[in-house]
């Protein structure tokens, strides 16, 4: 489901909703499970945990478009068997990873341009993700690259983008599942290039 209170803030946004399996963020499938464990394997807290789950999306997983990648993903399951998505299927792989280990995570996104100084606008994807020390806090495992330096640094957020343009802002709320629109996006087009000529937006 999605979490339906948008104006739900982090601060009170109840970690058992982000802990299921589902359709697009599908923690049960044996691959993620293996690669969860995997990953806290010799782990001695849930902070370490968590920063390994979104290194590993970050550095791991190509962004569809910066390396000019087929096909498009939107599944956790089917990100991870690829190793490409888009910054949003990105954030469903990293919630499943969190989620095998028990870390609740949820969707956040952001509005932003395209391109800098050009008018067009679109949804940005990345997480929120329950920590028992620091409670939710943000992260983006969309990829670095020149000008693009996203970290795991509690409670400091470090994301990929500083939303200083007009008309970029955050939405609110913390979505336990994907929202539709960005869905419909990923799983109509099939090439990197259509997602990124029909990326998706919200109504103003």
């Amino acid at each position: 489901m999605i979490a339906s209170a948008m104006n739900l803030s982090p601060t009170d946004a109840n970690p058992d909703l982000y802990i299921t399996s589902s359709a697009m963020i599908d923690w049960h499938d044996t691959a993620i499970m293996e690669l969860a464990g995997k990953i806290s394997r010799g782990c001695d807290s849930q902070i370490i945990i968590a920063q390994q789950c979104f290194e590993w999306v970050r550095d791991n997983i190509r962004h569809s478009y910066d390396h000019q990648m087929d096909p498009v993903t939107c599944k956790a399951s089917d990100v991870l068997y690829y190793k490409t998505g888009y910054c949003y299927a990105k954030s469903h792989l990293l919630a499943a990873l969190l989620r095998a280990n028990a870390i609740p995570a949820g969707l956040c996104y952001q509005r932003i341009r395209v391109e800098p100084g050009k008018e067009q606008y679109c949804l940005h994807g990345l997480n929120a993700m329950y920590l028992r020390e620091w409670g939710w806090y943000r992260v983006d495992a969309r990829g670095n690259k020149l000008g693009v330096d996203a970290q795991f640094c509690p409670p400091q957020e470090r994301l990929a983008f500083v939303l200083d343009e007009y008309g970029e802002y955050d939405l609110p709320g913390i979505y336990s599942e994907p929202m539709p629109a960005v869905v419909d996006t990923l799983t109509t087009y099939t090439t990197f290039r259509e997602v990124y000529d029909h990326l998706p937006d919200v109504n103003q």
